[in-house]
């Protein structure tokens, strides 16, 4: 195939990254990243500045290509991968937001949802979206904003508001307000949008009073989402997909059965369950792997809310590290006989509790514990939690038994003392591959794809490496102890018991 670069733009919580890749092999040739700030107005609330948004996401672009040496004309297509739910609404005149961004992790509307579920409206919300009435979703978050932004709603019912998840939001900002659009994976985060017909739901959108003026044109994951110019030439945006539906591509879990988890600040486990939506009976969601070429793959997901987040707290809340990449060194010093449970409900549970009122506590102190203690709860909460999602998914989805290996990415997976702790508690083989970053690969297989730059799915699959399998070296009495010990902690936290 011929050869080119392709740029992936991955916005995440708490970070901005730009990647080039060479195509057709998509091989990591530059990366610039850059931190913005969290802003936490009450608790439970979580927001972003728009501009920090698109700013950090314009300057990563434009330093991965000074690293790189290139020009933006060396530029076959930029994809982008972006954090899901986390909400926008902006003036479509003047193209500025009305509020700052509510992100996935805020839970302010958690009385509204559960007025919504008191009033029976679960079941039907489940059938078209395949999502639960929770905060994390991005419905309630607009409902919210054009309640609360003096003349929002009004202004949203006359169409002069647009509503957009970052990627339409960065669209946006890079076409110059000429597209407004998605992509299926984003839209189907929104509690907005069927599942089954790939549309909007009018009656979900009545349901949650969000004006249909305000919602995206919605477009497969591989399409041409219009050009840019900001970088100083003309570069088509070829692709996008929400951030772990984009890591489900990068793992290259194209067959039904195989499983991905990604640990960046929450954790995101998602199954392929091929091109029927398998409805859960534990909780889980169903929701849009992918879509290409107007047909949509599925996935049953598991969220885990607090991941990496945990080790940030380790470093900013309580000072017990200097860097992420010492808390693995600061766990394995722990006492093993010891055992301290962290539950990190710090904006509430997911999968199976999704609990909104939740939050964290820490269980068995004893005068002995100390930072090595604190950091070991700190990483094996992660497994644990884990170990939730995947045992809800074996009940859901026959044939998914023991034998199911977990590949996974993100930053915590540079943690060997993690990973390993992974696979003992969940009794089965992790898989970490070479290029861990892949929520970027997976956008940027989507823009090359679409560039013909890059081969199709089973042909990338191939393609796909291990760096190194961690298998299970723990008794399988040691293991279920431990993990009796996590579930009584959680209902303990759940029931107010400390």
């Amino acid at each position: 195939m011929p050869a080119g670069h392709i740029l992936a733009l991955d916005q995440g919580t708490t970070s901005t990254r730009a990647i080039l890749f060479r195509t057709p092999e998509l091989s990591p040739v530059a990366v610039a990243q850059q931190e913005f700030r969290q802003h936490y107005p009450a608790s439970g609330w979580v927001e972003h500045e728009a501009e920090d948004l698109w700013d950090s996401s314009l300057a990563v672009m434009r330093e991965a290509l000074a690293r790189a040496g290139l020009r933006p004309q060396d530029i076959a297509g930029i994809g982008i991968a972006n954090q899901r739910e986390t909400t926008l609404v902006w003036d479509r005149r003047t193209g500025r937001p009305i509020h700052r961004a509510i992100v996935w992790q805020d839970r302010r509307t958690a009385a509204a949802c559960a007025e919504l579920r008191e009033a029976g409206h679960a079941a039907a919300v489940a059938a078209s979206t395949g999502l639960l009435i929770d905060p994390y979703f991005s419905a309630t978050k607009i409902a919210w904003l054009l309640d609360h932004v003096a003349g929002a709603r009004e202004a949203a019912e006359r169409g002069e508001l647009a509503f957009g998840t970052v990627d339409s939001f960065l669209l946006w900002q890079l076409t110059g307000g000429k597209v407004h659009a998605t992509d299926a994976t984003n839209a189907a985060r929104t509690l907005l949008f069927d599942i089954r017909a790939g549309g909007w739901d009018a009656a979900m959108c009545a349901l949650f009073r969000v004006p249909m003026a305000m919602l995206p044109e919605v477009r497969d994951c591989a399409a041409e989402f219009g050009t840019t110019d900001v970088l100083g030439a003309a570069i088509p945006v070829l692709g996008i997909a929400g951030d772990q539906q984009a890591a489900t591509i990068g793992q290259a879990c194209f067959r039904p059965g195989m499983l991905k988890s990604t640990y960046g600040t929450g954790c995101f486990a998602l199954l392929n369950t091929g091109e029927a939506p398998v409805a859960s009976r534990h909780r889980l969601l169903t929701t849009i792997a992918y879509q290409l070429d107007g047909r949509r793959t599925y996935a049953l997901e598991g969220a885990i809310f607090v991941a990496g987040a945990a080790v940030q707290w380790l470093r900013d809340g309580l000072g017990l590290i200097g860097d992420a990449a010492e808390s693995g060194a600061l766990a394995a010093r722990s006492d093993p006989v010891q055992r301290c449970y962290l539950v990190p409900a710090f904006v509430g549970l997911g999968v199976p509790h999704w609990d909104a009122e939740a939050r964290g506590a820490i269980h068995g102190l004893t005068r002995a514990t100390g930072p090595a203690d604190f950091a070991r709860a700190a990483l094996e909460s992660v497994g644990y939690q884990t170990r939730d999602l995947l045992t809800a998914m074996q009940a859901d989805m026959a044939g998914l038994g023991d034998g199911a290996v977990l590949r996974v990415d993100g930053g915590m997976v540079a943690s060997d003392w993690t990973m390993q702790f992974l696979a003992d508690i969940l009794g089965a083989p992790v898989d970490r591959p070479v290029v861990r970053e892949t929520t970027a690969l997976g956008a940027a297989y989507l823009a090359g794809l679409r560039a013909g730059l890059c081969p199709a799915p089973e042909e990338f699959a191939r393609a796909w490496q291990l760096d190194r399998r961690f298998t299970p070296g723990m008794e399988m009495a040691e293991r279920e102890a431990a993990y009796a010990g996590w579930q009584r902690a959680v209902r303990r936290t759940l029931s107010g018991i400390l």
